[in-house]
């Protein structure tokens, strides 16, 4: 196998965490690494250890940013001030030949918000931290003989807890959002298809879509249903260095129940990523990655980050 051909096949993208997050002005769609959960044609096991932070300062409406000032205490809707998020994801990805493969990610989340709840006119705060949902995915990337466009199936579990609540405020004591919560209770179906290769011999290319919907609902709370859209470039003639572009796209519909913040849901989001892939040895790689909104239109008032950023390592076995 050439390297050309093999660096197309080996920089298939990842399906990203797309975390459970606090709305759908989170930033979650970036596929960190291309070759960190798969769709590589050698069998093996692969671990990957990445690290995400969010800090969704700005609160948006529409295509707009809201101005708070405009909205002084007490209000009769939530005026949220403002959300952190840290999550550092465990990956597994394992292939036992050129046509399968498995990828488990479950996330570890730490987050605190503040907001100012309707009626209220002093700050309630949360601080939450625990396991988030587990993702399991398998892949199939047999349509081809050159293995360059497969489909993807699988489930988000809900191993995250949902029974958080403010520690300080107003509201301590209170339940948080569901949209808050590490795991959103339910079980959701993911579907997808991808396709990669070289565009000539210094760049390569992917594309990607994945539909995740929720099966079912949980205490009065069902999560939208959403579409995950990825193209990305990279360059591949400097040794051991790859920078790469991506362009990162995420339509969700409302949350629904009777638990949900159906009004402040939902939204169609797009960002470029700008990123790096280092080779520090023939089994290990590191990649970090700046992503940044291009376009953002959300229901309601959401919180939204003016920037995300991504760092990660990956080691074969």
């Amino acid at each position: 196998m050439n390297t050309i051909t093999r660096n197309a096949l080996v920089s298939a993208l990842i399906l990203s965490p797309a975390y459970a997050m606090a709305c759908a002005s989170c930033g979650c769609t970036l596929s960190s690494d291309w070759d960190s959960q798969g769709f590589v044609t050698e069998p093996g096991l692969r671990l990957d250890l990445r690290y995400d932070y969010l800090n969704q300062s700005q609160l948006r409406s529409g295509t707009g940013s809201v101005n708070r000032s405009n909205y002084p205490a007490p209000q009769e809707r939530e005026i949220e001030q403002g959300t952190k998020n840290n999550y550092l994801s465990l990956g597994l990805d394992y292939s036992p030949n050129a046509d399968w493969g498995v990828n488990l990610q479950l996330p570890y989340i730490d987050r605190s918000h503040s907001t100012i709840a309707p009626g209220d006119t002093e700050i309630s705060s949360s601080h939450t931290k625990g396991i988030g949902d587990l993702r399991v995915v398998g892949r199939y990337q047999g349509l081809t003989d050159a293995k360059n466009m497969g489909l993807q199936f699988g489930l988000k579990l809900a191993t995250g807890g949902y029974h958080n609540s403010f520690n300080g405020g107003p509201q301590a004591a209170q339940a948080l959002d569901r949209g808050l919560q590490p795991g959103s209770g339910t079980t959701d179906l993911l579907l997808g298809a991808y396709t990669f290769g070289p565009i000539d011999q210094r760049w390569d290319y992917f594309a990607q879509g994945l539909v995740q919907v929720a099966l079912n609902s949980k205490e009065e709370y069902r999560q939208g249903s959403s579409l995950n859209v990825n193209f990305g470039v990279r360059y591949t003639a400097i040794d051991h260095l790859s920078p790469q572009l991506q362009i990162n796209a995420r339509s969700a519909k409302r949350d629904a129940g009777l638990n949900a913040d159906a009004d402040n849901s939902g939204g169609t989001l797009v960002y470029l990523s700008p990123g790096l892939t280092v080779s520090m040895t023939k089994q290990a790689k590191i990649f970090g990655f700046l992503q940044l909104p291009v376009y953002q239109k959300v229901n309601g008032f959401q919180l939204a980050p003016r920037w995300t950023a991504s760092v990660g390592v990956r080691y074969e076995l």
